[in-house]
Order: C-alpha cells, then sequence, then structure tokens
C-alpha cells in the first residue's frame, strides 16, 4: 500500500461559477411561478364567469316556469274565495287599476299606466313583473288551502352592481305591490341591463355598455322584461305589446321575453376588459283570461 502523500488536487465549483448556477436556477423559479400565477388568475376568472352563467341560467328558467303558470287557476274557477283564483295573469298597483276590469296600459318603454308604488318601476314592465298564479296546485304540503301567489322581480340598485330581486307572497285583497315589496331577497346579482335603477345612476354599468357596444346598442338600456300580446284581430295572433293599442294590457300579455346581462365579478386578467353573460329566454302564458 502506498502511503505517500499526493500533490493531486480535486478540483470544485469556483464562485463565478455557482452565481451563474444561482442566477440560471432564480430566472427559471420566477418564470414558473409567473406562469402560475397567471394560470391561476385565468381560472379565477373564468371559473367566477362560469358561476354567473349557471346562476343566471338558473334564474331564467325560474322565471320563464313562473310565466308559463301565470294567470292558473283562471278567473273562471271560483269557489267564492278571491283568493283562490288569479283575477289576472299578471299584478300591478291597486291604485293603478288592479284587480281588473280596470283597465291600463302596460309599462314598457320607460312608460305606461300599470305602475307600482315605487318611483321608476312599472309592472309589468322593462325591470319590474308581478305574476299572479298558484305555481303548485298538486302541493301536497298546501292542500286543499293552497293559495295563489303574487311572485314578484324586480331589478334594484345594490353595492357594487344591481341585483334582480324575487319575492313570493299569498294573493289577498290588499294591493300586490305594497304586499311583496317586503318580501323581496336577492335573486340573480350583477345584472347590467341598464344604467339607471330606480332613479339611481351607477357609473359601473357605463365601463360595460363601453365594452360590449353590440349588445348595448348606442348606449342604450336593455330592458329584462318584454312583451308580445293577444291581437283582437289576428292575422298576427300575437303582436308587440307597445304596438298593439288597445291589446296592450296586462289581460292581453301572452308571451314574455326574457334578456339577463350578467357581469362577472373578475375582469379578464389578459385584457383587463370585464366579462359579461347574456341569456335570453321566453314564458308563454297558456292560461286563459
Amino acid at each position: 500500500m502506498n502511503l505517500v502523500p499526493s500533490d493531486e488536487r480535486q478540483h470544485g465549483f469556483t464562485l463565478v461559477e455557482l452565481l451563474v448556477a444561482l442566477g440560471i436556477f432564480l430566472v427559471i423559479t420566477g418564470a414558473a411561478f409567473s406562469l402560475l400565477g397567471t394560470s391561476q388568475k385565468h381560472y379565477q376568472t373564468e371559473s367566477q364567469l362560469l358561476t354567473s352563467f349557471q346562476e343566471a341560467r338558473l334564474g331564467l328558467d325560474q322565471i320563464v316556469r313562473d310565466v308559463n303558470d301565470a294567470g292558473y287557476p283562471p278567473p273562471t274557477f271560483t269557489d267564492g274565495v278571491p283568493a283562490d283564483s288569479a283575477s289576472a295573469p299578471f299584478a300591478w298597483s291597486t291604485g293603478a287599476g288592479y284587480p281588473p276590469p280596470g283597465s291600463c296600459q302596460i309599462g314598457t318603454g320607460g312608460g305606461g299606466t300599470c305602475t307600482t308604488a315605487t318611483a321608476g318601476d312599472t309592472a309589468p314592465g322593462d325591470l319590474d313583473l308581478i305574476i299572479e298564479t298558484n305555481p303548485n296546485p298538486q302541493d301536497p304540503s298546501c292542500v286543499p288551502n293552497c293559495r295563489v301567489q303574487w311572485i314578484r322581480y324586480q331589478l334594484q340598485n345594490t353595492t357594487p352592481l344591481p341585483t334582480l330581486m324575487r319575492g313570493v307572497f299569498s294573493k289577498t285583497n290588499g294591493d300586490p305591490d305594497t304586499s311583496t315589496a317586503g318580501v323581496l331577497v336577492p335573486f340573480v346579482q350583477n345584472i347590467v341591463n341598464t344604467q339607471v335603477v330606480q332613479n339611481v345612476t351607477n357609473p359601473l354599468v357605463a365601463q360595460y355598455q363601453a365594452a360590449y357596444p353590440g349588445i348595448f346598442l348606442g348606449g342604450a338600456p336593455v330592458p329584462i322584461f318584454s312583451y308580445t300580446c293577444d291581437n283582437s284581430s289576428p292575422p298576427p295572433q300575437t303582436v308587440p305589446c307597445p304596438g298593439a293599442g288597445t291589446d296592450n294590457s296586462p289581460r292581453k300579455i301572452r308571451d314574455v321575453m326574457i334578456t339577463l346581462i350578467v357581469a362577472a365579478p373578475l375582469p379578464d386578467a389578459t385584457t383587463g376588459q370585464p366579462r359579461l353573460v347574456m341569456l335570453n329566454g321566453r314564458g308563454r302564458r297558456i292560461n286563459p283570461n
């Protein structure tokens, strides 16, 4: 065995080499974390958009079902109790002629005489609708005392964006507008159909109108509810209610077109632009007057 010390030295990394390797490692790690952060932001925005879409879709389906049931049971059904039958498929304020035979004009396009007491709102109207119906006649929990209900949808000014509210109240001899006003709860949030709600201007909605000119043509608001009415002298059998003249009455409403424009809570992670979802549906009243 040779025990003579060797003069050969083992070479390691120099300080410069270590610094270079450390710099490369930091660059790669930083790029990886940056990509991960971007992916997380994209996931968040897409997840929020999907949640908004699902919420709006469920809300739209519920409105369509309620409109389809409007006017049930009709006034021809009677058991001596006015609350057990629908006086009209849609309701409004007592002071405006509810219940029938009081006559009024549908409040579309910002006008009409079938108004509710709340300033800036009409029912039936662009942003406020009261449906009169018995949606669950076979529900064992309410038979045989299952009464007609007033189901109200109303857009209200909330923070940061307007919210479509929903409320259900058993029909009474009172005012549909007053009775339903106290039972409204949030239904679909972040509705941006219009910038002005109940005479209050929301500046955030103007940003959405500017970003999506194809949705808001000329910056004009988009009604949540619009209507077609039965025509007294067909054809056609139904016509848009604003042009129906004497047929422009809540008792004549046949179709309710619903448009919901919902903003996702977070903007697009890449462009910073707001994200909107627009859903359309139609409810058709099948019950007779």
